[in-house]
């Protein structure tokens, strides 16, 4: 399969959650993916990309966020940078620890790294690439 390449900017609105999802629907049929890594990408997309619209951009709809898919040597990736001040992942608290259990906050992250195969951020803190491995059949 050749390379893939899209990029997106949208409106800091979570309405646009859903160009993100048709985007994601777009390259990942093209690709062909399997079912259970649909699902992996596309919620922790959504993830992202909802982390970025309401921490990063604090909805302020002027502000972008962006959004790069890649697809190289069955590996996609993905992408995500807001216009916010950015924030450190190593503070986030680990939802799964009791005392965390009711926070909201951290889960969004939590599920981005175990959704994917690898995640970084930059040093700002307000980009982050998710990479998918093998994600053809």
């Amino acid at each position: 399969m050749a390379n893939m390449y899209k990029s997106l900017k949208v409106e800091s609105k979570t309405d646009n959650l859903r160009l993100i999802e048709n985007a994601i629907d777009e390259v990942t049929g093209k690709i062909g993916i399997t079912q259970d890594n649909y699902g992996k990408i596309m919620v922790a997309t959504l993830e992202a990309v909802n982390n970025a619209i309401k921490h990063g951009n604090k909805e302020i709809a002027e502000k972008l966020v962006d959004v790069v898919i890649e697809f190289t040597d069955n590996e996609l990736k993905i992408t995500v940078t807001d216009q916010g001040e950015g924030f450190d992942p190593e503070q986030i608290p680990d939802p799964t620890l009791p005392a965390n259990i009711e926070a909201l906050s951290g889960r969004g992250v939590f599920l981005m790294t175990k959704l994917s195969d690898e995640i970084s951020f930059n040093e700002k803190g307000n980009m982050v690439t998710m990479t998918f491995k093998e994600v053809t059949a």
